[in-house]
């Protein structure tokens, strides 16, 4: 099983269309779940997709167009009336507390379970979320209103132990932090016991890097370097870059000149405008420029890991 497995939700732009529903994702890493923007019929497509929205702990708000968090309400309602009782932490910009607060307030609404809100500040790139495992630091965008991206990182990991080599080499319990990160062991008669004979090495951390509605910045670039997998919205194709540039959104010829210049390993792109029923010409666009593009629909799933 992928310890780093994204699963696309949603995938249109402002106006959902009847075969793309609006932004949302699902991001496992490492047993965590990580919810990115919520658009309409988000806890439906968590349902669809068989993924228990219980287990989401975290909740990442890039903006506050609708398309991005309008079926925040009807996510929270649910898990409310399913009986959650352990916190929820939403990372948003400030106001989507208020907009909350006054359904609840209107509809006689008391939450069985502590919501905690941090507020993102668009302006610049800060760290939100750290554990023993990841961290996630907001990407400066640049949008019509306040808008953030998103980088999830795993942490390095350490080494596993080979409990045998440890038994035979009599390996105290004292020394072994210092073999699971790395070191050799010597003995009290000078020998050398090689890291290699006494631990595995660890699997790759990995990274992902959200980059939600923007218009082309060369400041995302820095922000996103060499990720293993870029999200960056594709709205428009280049023969509507007038009107990308209106209202402050990216072409996919633009997604796969960042992923270019950014040298990540993988582009995903997303957000498509609901005037495109074909969607290659935006891939074949971002594949001019970014061979290892593809198109993000509605139930795919992506281990980072590979």
């Amino acid at each position: 099983m992928s310890q780093f497995e994204l699963t696309i939700l949603g995938c249109s732009s402002a106006t959902p269309t009847s075969t793309r529903n609006p932004t949302a994702q699902l991001l496992q890493i490492a047993g965590r779940f990580f919810l990115i923007d919520c658009g309409e019929a988000t806890q439906i497509q968590l349902r669809k997709y068989k993924i228990k929205f219980q287990r989401i702990d975290h909740i990442f708000i890039s903006h506050l167009h609708g398309d991005h968090y309008l079926g925040l309400m009807g996510l929270l309602s649910s898990m409310h009336l399913l009986g959650r009782k352990k916190d929820l932490w939403i990372y948003c910009p400030e106001g989507l507390d208020e907009i909350i607060s006054v359904q609840l307030k209107y509809s006689a609404t008391i939450l069985n379970y502590p919501i905690h809100f941090r507020f993102h500040d668009h302006r610049k790139q800060e760290l939100l979320l750290e554990d023993e495992k990841v961290t996630v630091e907001t990407i400066r965008l640049n949008h019509r209103i306040p808008c953030c991206g998103f980088m999830f990182r795993e942490k390095k990991k350490t080494r596993s132990l080979k409990k045998e080599a440890l038994e035979t080499h009599s390996i105290p319990i004292s020394a072994m932090h210092a073999i699971r990160n790395g070191e050799d062991y010597v003995k009290e008669d000078g020998t050398t016991i090689p890291n290699a004979e006494l631990a595995e090495m660890p699997r790759p951390s990995h990274s992902y890097a959200y980059c939600s509605d923007t218009c082309y910045d060369e400041e995302v670039i820095r922000q996103v370097k060499g990720a293993d997998l870029l999200y960056h919205e594709s709205t428009f194709t280049e023969e509507m870059k007038k009107r990308a540039r209106e209202t402050f959104h990216s072409t996919a010829l633009e997604a796969g000149t960042v992923a270019l210049k950014a040298g990540v390993k993988k582009l995903l792109l997303g957000h498509y405008s609901a005037r495109y029923t074909d969607l290659n010409p935006l891939l074949l666009e971002a594949r001019s420029v970014f061979p290892n593009s593809e198109l993000a629909h509605e139930g795919l799933k992506i281990n980072v890991e590979a």
